[in-house]
């Protein structure tokens, strides 16, 4: 049954694309794995994949009629919009158990699918960047993360998962989130410096949050592109790239911390009784990456040191992600 869930919440959440999605524009892959990072235990954020489609919308799109009906948007400054479908799988550190484990993070799958809208400000020599995500899904059963995990571990021959009888229950989430990114940026030694705060927050029954940070990028040709990748629950900025140009390259680093109200994969279920653990209200993430861009084509990694979060975690966590994108 769950099988069957996770394939129904797929092709409903795909057939729900606009058909405007298979014109041009910008795909992306991106896959978050802590066995890209120097823990490869399958514990807290064990995998996410995201698949994102970035187009600009045509002047009649209804991705600007939407920004129309939005506080402080217009649907002309549009400069691009996103769909977005993603899956990700939480558990504790030991999955080897198949009792609860009370001091240790639930198991649980998320599905969402989201669309995005960006526009940018240009100013006298620096430059405002915002964005605005909206997600619905489901998280529980339905979405598939227990089939998934056992099914893979599997066929690479790894631990057996036993503990996914303890995940949370199915239930529906709606969540929006909104970053700004104030940058400015300047030339030394034939490279480019790219600077500049972030403030943001997450609104819903799946995270309730504010944040703020710091972004940099170094590296060439950066007026070709932008953007700084996050790891979930972090959201990342508008990120692109001009295609056709030559093999360029740079490297970025965040700082961000959030305060957080509500996070339903620590809270536990919101209308019914399901393990949880207490949430520690501040968190923190450290982020380094590079990214290089070669004519259509940009590959990045980046790798986040996460603060705990919640009490009795017994170490920080480490996650590692890549993300392959192609202009069409």
């Amino acid at each position: 049954m769950q099988t069957r869930g996770a394939v129904w919440w797929s092709v409903l959440l795909v057939a729900s694309m606009p058909l405007s999605a298979v014109g041009s524009g910008l795909l992306t892959l991106k896959s978050e794995n802590d066995v890209y990072s120097n823990s490869g235990d399958d514990g807290h954020y064990s995998n996410g994949v995201e698949l994102i489609w970035s187009f600009e919308p045509g002047n009649n799109h209804w991705l600007r009629r939407l920004a129309e009906r939005l506080p402080g948007w217009r649907g002309s400054h549009v400069e691009s919009g996103a769909y977005r479908l993603t899956h990700q799988i939480y558990t504790p550190n030991d999955i080897s158990t198949p009792s609860l484990i009370e001091d240790d993070r639930p198991y649980a799958g998320l599905l969402l699918a989201g669309v995005s809208l960006f526009d940018q400000i240009s100013h006298r020599g620096w430059r405002e960047v915002r964005g605005l995500n909206m997600d619905v899904g489901i998280v529980g059963p339905a979405s598939g993360a227990e089939w998934i995990q056992r099914e893979f571990h599997e066929l690479v021959s790894s631990t057996e998962p036993r503990g996914w009888d303890h995940q949370l229950d199915n239930e529906p989430v709606v969540n929006l989130a909104y970053k700004h990114a104030w940058l400015d940026r300047f030339s030394i030694d034939g490279y480019q410096v790219e600077y500049g705060p972030t403030a943001g927050f997450s609104l819903g029954n799946l995270y309730t949050y504010a944040s703020t940070g710091l972004g940099l990028r170094f590296g060439e040709n950066l007026e070709r592109s932008l953007g700084i990748p996050a790891i979930a629950p972090a959201q990342g900025s508008w990120s692109s790239f001009r295609p056709g140009q030559d093999v360029s390259w740079y490297a970025f680093a965040s700082l961000e911390g959030r305060y957080m109200a509500h996070n339903l994969l620590l809270d536990g279920n919101t209308f019914t009784q399901s393990h949880s653990v207490e949430r520690e209200e501040w968190v923190g993430d450290a982020l380094a990456g590079l990214a290089l861009t070669w004519d259509r084509w940009q590959l990045s990694f980046s790798y986040a040191l996460r603060t705990d979060e919640f009490t009795r975690q017994e170490s920080q966590d480490t996650v590692g992600s890549f993300m392959l994108s192609r202009w069409f």
